[in-house]
């Protein structure tokens, strides 16, 4: 459906995909779809490290994809120390909500989106964030890895839960 581009499969010790494309194109949003599971409530939960990048270095989980163009994302941005949650709608990316948080370079945290129905809830770092109501993306869609532009971001303990 969309493309890997650039994301490796890391070899041991431990297991983990990273986009380690360093292409500084600013909008530029990789996206590493996960082909078995489509669904609408889900809950998704991994480790991310933000390794490099300078114009931007962030990871994300993008729910209810159904193309390049059109998801829910929630990323947390090392060069900002933010989370956000946004709707992509036709390439038109939209903020919902947004906490700031202490997202260091070079160290692993963890990010979870849970979207039950309207409702999508952000945790970071084991804490809730913010929950955000939507309707505007309301079928099923497939789950992704996110980035942008120059991010080279590992992504390992990726936890994918379907919801009644």
């Amino acid at each position: 459906m969309i493309p890997i581009e650039k994301m490796t499969v890391g070899g041991p010790p431990a297991e983990f995909i990273e986009q380690s494309s360093t292409d500084r194109t600013d909008f530029r949003f990789p996206l590493a779809i996960y082909q078995p599971v489509t669904a609408r409530n889900v809950e998704v939960t991994l480790r991310f490290k933000p390794l490099a990048g300078k114009v931007d270095r962030a990871g994300g989980i993008a729910v209810r994809v159904t193309s390049p163009n059109d998801y829910y994302l929630v990323r947390a941005n090392a060069l900002e120390d933010n989370v956000r949650f946004y709707r992509i709608v036709k390439g038109r990316r939209e903020q919902l909500a947004s906490a700031n948080a202490k997202v260091a370079s070079g160290q692993w945290h963890t990010l979870g989106l849970k979207a039950e129905n309207d409702r999508f809830t952000v945790t970071f770092d084991g804490k809730a964030l913010h929950t955000t109501n939507d309707r505007t993306l309301p079928g099923a869609g497939r789950i992704a890895l996110w980035t942008k532009s120059d991010s080279v971001t590992r992504f390992d303990q990726i936890s994918i839960r379907t919801l009644p």
